[in-house]
């Protein structure tokens, strides 16, 4: 199921996720985004082969990002169905599963609120990144805190990765 709200796509990316998207499709031209819950890789977007990484019954599809199908667990979804995920690429390395990795580059998670008549065009400054992104870390998810979290700084967030602040 892909969902939006408002005709607000659920997710998005950058143009350094888009590029670096494009170089990895050289090597791997059918593959999928999974928005990681935790555990070893953080809260880190996952990008894996399309025929390696089987979706599950109940994981949730948000959308795509240059054609990339990206999914996300029922039980996250719950957790972030008020955010826009926005796919961005930050220096170091990627998940150990993640085809990212090895690039030194990482793909990472910003989120922002889903507001009912928010200008789309005005959640990116002119470099193509979240406005106003705070370096914070929300609960974890998987506890169910973490929409109390993005409710109480009613901003951006960006999580994904140990090293996120």
């Amino acid at each position: 199921m892909e969902t939006t709200n408002n005709d607000q796509p659920r997710v998005t990316a950058t143009d350094s996720a888009i590029a670096l998207i494009e170089e990895i499709r050289k090597d791997h031209p059918d593959i999928l985004f999974h928005q990681s819950g935790g555990c070893c890789d953080g809260s880190s977007p996952m990008c894996y082969p399309a025929d390696d990484f089987v979706v599950g019954d109940h994981d949730v599809k948000l959308g795509e990002i240059a054609g990339v199908p990206v999914y996300i667990s029922a039980s996250q979804f719950e957790a972030w169905k008020h955010t826009q995920l926005i796919i961005d690429v930050v220096p170091g390395r990627g998940g150990m599963f993640s085809l990212e990795n090895g690039r030194e580059k990482r793909f990472l998670t910003r989120s922002r609120m889903l507001a009912p008549g928010r200008d789309q065009e005005g959640w990116r400054d002119k470099s193509g990144n979240a406005k106003g992104s705070r370096q914070r870390k929300p609960a974890c998810a998987t506890r169910g805190r973490a929409t109390d979290v993005i409710k109480s700084l009613g901003t951006d967030l960006i999580f994904g990765g140990h090293d996120a602040i």
